[in-house]
């Protein structure tokens, strides 16, 4: 493949994964208005949210292997497809309803598209140096998108209405076709991908109930009906899942991978990277706006160190990976979120934003270093043959670390808030209360994995006397 159709297909992944990015975020802003303009209530607006993370966390894992089965060119595509339908019945909803299915198919697309991106990344450049280059790039689209979604869709809501943060993407699909098209050479390995009907199915239950379980416990409480019966659900399904995994020949999850202790110790450091680095944008936002009482358009703007130091770190990892490795850079990134969230437990309604602005600068480096780290690691560790599965297992951790993360760090969060007000404290005091909750239990988790890794990926035994 030509150097010039290769960068044609880097912009044709990065498109794509701005559009599947930029879904999580640019909705937000327009719920008002579709509340007025549906009278729906806080429930509804919720789903749909809600309807994209259930349908995006359900069915990554299952279709990461569809790639390297029936060609990752192929799969992406109609992944890129889908989405641009999915958006197209979205802005043409003419009742509640139906907006909530155009979310779920773009939900469905997504899982096609995120983890696609990795494996065709890994696919098109063999060299390691200018895979980590196209990576760390990757990365960097990906925070640019979170940050220019409320932005983006602030501006679109104001001049034309909420329907068009879902048109913006099916021009943004059909380019992304086209380039594609162009851009990206088809593979796939048959021979070596997953063939597990049963273990995609209950993947599928197990992910889609628990992502349920964990929203209806956090919006309801984790006693209701709904919350407890979905958690069985997805504890029944998990067990089943792992029960089909070591007995199929070719699983959908690579367990024969988890083998090795450095594959299964970055997917881990994964989950925590979602856990607690995905997931804080949520608390950043609550803790700006409820306990230092600014708007949306102000929290964030002060939020936006963090998505700009980590893009500028995530666009240099290649170099930096290329002089350091990629082991050393992806440590330090979790050390450096760890000490940052650490330090914003002291938060109050009346602390300095040159200090809350430092903190987020480190919290964005550490992003900036982990997130591309993590990622090429797997893609390194894994047989070419078996990068959509892969991708597809990594990006899950992840995507289910934000899930977990939004929900339990939130009810930490909740609970104390709840106590600080029963003492006295002011609302602004008590939501920095229960955002130093939060931020201290993700600021632990980030320092823990940190050492996790160093341990892990340390030589063993016998490869110490192996080398002696």
């Amino acid at each position: 493949m030509t150097a010039s159709r290769k960068t044609v297909g880097t912009i044709a992944v990065y498109l794509g994964t701005c559009m599947a990015t930029i879904a999580i975020s640019i909705v937000t802003v327009a719920l008002p208005a579709i509340q007025k303009d549906f009278d729906a209530d806080i429930t509804a607006l919720q789903w749909i949210v809600g309807s994209y993370a259930l349908c995006l966390s359900a069915f990554m894992l299952s279709a990461g292997p569809l790639g390297d089965r029936y060609g990752r060119r192929r799969v992406w595509l109609s992944g890129v497809a889908i989405f641009a339908l999915g958006s197209a019945l979205a802005t043409g909803a003419v009742t509640l309803p139906m907006l909530i299915a155009g979310c779920a198919v773009q939900g469905i697309a997504g899982a096609l598209v995120i983890p696609g991106a990795l494996s065709i990344l890994t696919q098109t450049y063999r060299d390691a140096v200018q895979r980590s280059r196209v990576i760390g790039g990757w990365a960097s689209v990906s925070a640019i998108s979170l940050i220019l979604g409320p932005f983006a869709g602030g501006i679109l809501v104001d001049l034309f209405g909420w329907f068009s943060v879902f048109l913006i993407n099916v021009p943004l699909g059909l380019v992304t076709l086209i380039l594609g098209r162009i851009g990206i050479e088809e593979s796939a390995d048959p021979d070596h991908a997953a063939f597990d009907p049963a273990g995609q199915l209950l993947s599928v239950i197990a992910l889609g109930a628990l992502t349920l379980a964990l929203t209806e416990a956090g919006r309801s409480g984790w006693d209701t009906m709904l919350a407890l019966s979905a958690f069985v659900v997805a504890g029944l399904s998990f067990l089943a899942f792992l029960a089909v995994e070591t007995r199929v020949a070719r699983p959908v999850l690579p367990v024969d991978l988890f083998r090795d202790r450095r594959f299964a110790a970055v997917n881990i450091a994964s989950f925590v990277l979602g856990f607690m680095g995905y997931s804080s944008l949520f608390f950043f936002s609550l803790f700006l706006q409820d306990a230092q009482q600014l708007s949306a358009t102000q929290a964030g703007l002060r939020m936006a160190p963090v998505f700009l130091s980590m893009a500028v770190l995530a666009s240099r990892f290649g170099r930096l990976s290329h002089r350091f490795g990629q082991f050393g850079p992806m440590v330090a990134g979790y050390a450096l979120m760890g000490v940052a969230m650490l330090g914003m437990t002291g938060f109050a309604p009346d602390t300095s934003y040159v200090l809350l602005f430092a903190l987020f600068l480190l919290l964005g480096v550490g992003m900036g270093l982990s997130v591309p780290a993590t990622s090429a690691a797997v893609m390194t560790m894994t047989p070419r043959a078996r990068t959509g599965a892969a991708s597809a297992t990594l990006n899950t951790m992840r995507q289910s670390g934000m899930t977990i993360g939004i929900a339990l760090l939130g009810s930490l969060m909740a609970g104390a808030s709840a106590r600080a007000l029963t003492l006295g404290r002011s609302a602004a005091e008590a939501t920095a209360e229960g955002f130093g909750v939060a931020v201290l239990w993700g600021g632990i988790s980030a320092v823990a994995v940190s050492l996790f890794l160093i341990a892990a990926m340390r030589p063993s035994a016998r490869a110490q006397r192996e080398q002696a």
